[in-house]
């Protein structure tokens, strides 16, 4: 492509980029046919330090080298997705949206064998007990009834989003006693999850980013990956995932210490989660030993292509034995 059709291709973009910029603040989704709604707040680009100082308490060393990260701009879901919507979903006679093109091909989950909100609640309690995959399925089951595309953030997506422009240990600061003003985790919740939004937001608006559920990323984990970042600058980073374990999860649970809820904190899927899961393979869709992982969507401002956007979603599940 020579200078001139390049030149022509930008200047192409930015009615696109300028129209983005002018809707670019927090919505609320509705849902054709229905009455949920959910909350996604506006996260400008820009740049931050990611993972952790060696001094920070409770470090852990698949949290370094500290390196720096560009972000490009997004929506984020102001709260983890609750079972209202989540069941929708999951349940095909529950779901009483509005049917458009392509949606009875969409893939649902096989109905669990168990109660997978675990007797903690249901209506604004995050909906938790979902693989990966299960939660990319309700990404794609979002696109076709919004036309909007959502997606898994990534790792570094989530702790952009997490540290709201601070720089220690917690959205916060560093003062771990603060955790119950902002955080349901071991020290305070029962051993349950709560409803969402419950405690303090963040500075950028944003509810239990640190426990109540962990949620899932893009990524997948990789202990060292960060190693290849050291000093340069890491430009919307992202482990692809190839494997079906271990997979990154972000933020911690109800269940965990104060020390795995800060920003930095990276904990990985398990298929210990399956153990009990009498089928053979085993679900693609529940992990019966996760009560405390659930899902907070994101959406980019530039959306990808459509083919990008078939890729994302259409990947196949691999089988777990």
């Amino acid at each position: 492509m020579n200078k001139y059709k390049i030149g022509t291709f930008l200047l192409s973009l930015i009615p696109l980029f300028a129209s983005s910029q002018e809707n670019f603040k927090t919505y609320t989704q509705k849902l054709p046919g229905a009455s949920v709604t959910f909350d996604m707040v506006a996260i400008p680009d820009g740049k931050f330090m990611m993972g952790s100082l060696a001094e920070e308490t409770g470090r852990k060393p698949d949290e370094g080298p500290l390196h720096e990260v560009k972000i490009n701009a997004f929506w984020i879901g102001q709260k983890e997705m609750p079972w209202d919507i989540y069941e929708l979903y999951v349940y095909k006679d529950y779901d009483v949206t509005v049917q458009m093109a392509g949606v009875d091909a969409i893939t649902r989950p096989t109905k669990p064998y168990l109660d997978m909100t675990f007797g903690m609640g249901k209506e604004g309690y995050p909906a938790v007990g979902m693989t990966q995959y299960n939660a990319l399925q309700f990404c794609k089951w979002l696109y076709d009834r919004t036309g909007i595309f959502y997606r898994l953030p990534t790792e570094a997506e989530w702790e952009y989003a997490c540290r709201a422009g601070s720089t220690g240990s917690y959205s916060f600061g560093n003062d771990a006693s603060k955790l119950d003003e902002y955080a349901w985790y071991a020290g305070n919740s029962k051993e349950k999850t709560q409803p969402a939004g419950t405690k303090k937001p963040s500075a950028w608006g944003l509810y239990d980013m640190h426990g109540n559920a962990a949620e899932w990323t893009e990524d997948q984990y990789i202990p060292d990956v960060y190693n290849q970042y050291n000093g340069k600058l890491a430009d919307n980073p992202v482990a692809v995932p190839l494997k079906l374990y271990p997979h990154t999860i972000r933020g911690g649970s109800f269940q965990n210490k104060p020390e795995d809820l800060r920003s930095a904190s990276r904990l990985a899927s398990d298929p210990d989660w399956k153990r009990i899961d009498p089928q053979i393979p085993k679900s693609n869709w529940w992990f019966p030993e996760a009560p405390f992982v659930g899902i907070r969507v994101v959406r980019p401002l530039i959306p990808p292509s459509k083919e990008e956007i078939e890729k994302y979603y259409n990947r196949k599940p691999i089988a777990d034995y």
